[in-house]
């Protein structure tokens, strides 16, 4: 397996000599789906700030399709794309001028653009809400409006920040189908998310962040035994490993 995301050593935050992060070592390999999980303040947002390149390291190596950020940035931003957990859009432009606008800016052709933003539209029922602005939309339809434009693009890997916050059931589902095909095609995927018992049947690993420290991680079976829980659920797995102090 091709290895698509690999952070190696990697510590950070926001001041100088105070890591949030600290010494993170984890893949994503092609065609994988890794969940990045842990309490409020472990160090997700961070982690996902510094692949993105929001963030600079203070220590350690970040390699997207095995490019770095310093020194080959084109390469490094244009094999993944990124969904937030908070939708940020354009008020002044539609739905569709949104895909338009990520079509041109990823140069995709006019033929595979239509096709796929007529895929996505259908997929998440917005066909009729395609010429309606951004600001005349709920929060559930603008995130989905940031899952069509990520998915457009079809990259090589999906960096997904608590994709299902305001998602309609339809849409959670419509959403996981989507990934699920992509993954199939070869797609890697990172997700942070809290829906437990929703990513536990789609992830192949999981990495469980605790106070800035990566605490487990591989396969559910790697991470259960890591927590004293051979084949137990994820849910029961996490809680033993964030409740309870190393032996």
């Amino acid at each position: 397996m091709n290895t698509m995301l690999e952070l190696t050593g990697v510590s950070g935050g926001y001041l100088a000599h105070k890591p949030v992060i600290r010494d993170l070592h984890f893949t994503v390999g092609s065609g994988e789906m890794v969940g990045l999980i842990g309490l409020n303040g472990a160090g997700k947002s961070t982690t996902i700030k510094h692949i993105l390149g929001l963030l600079r390291p203070q220590a350690g190596r970040i390699t997207v399709n095995g490019h770095t950020l310093a020194e080959q940035p084109q390469a490094y931003r244009s094999a993944f794309a990124y969904v937030p957990e908070a939708p940020e859009l354009y008020e002044e432009l539609t739905i569709r001028e949104h895909l338009e606008l990520t079509a041109m800016a990823y140069g995709i052709a006019k033929p595979d653009y239509e096709r796929r933003a007529k895929r996505l539209l259908e997929l998440f029922a917005m066909t009729e809400k395609a010429d309606s602005f951004s600001a005349h939309l709920s929060k559930g339809m603008k995130q989905k409006v940031m899952i069509m434009n990520a998915f457009l693009i079809e990259p090589a890997l999906y960096v997904i920040d608590e994709p299902f916050l305001g998602l309609d059931p339809l849409g959670i589902r419509s959403l996981l189908d989507l990934m699920v095909q992509e993954k199939t095609k070869g797609a890697s995927f990172l997700i942070s998310s809290h829906i437990l018992s929703t990513i536990e049947k789609y992830c192949d690993r999981y990495v469980v962040l605790h106070r800035g420290d990566v605490r487990a991680a591989g396969t559910l079976r790697q991470i259960g035994e890591a927590a004293g829980l051979p084949g137990a659920p994820l849910d029961d797995v996490f809680h033993r490993l964030v409740t309870e102090e190393r032996r």
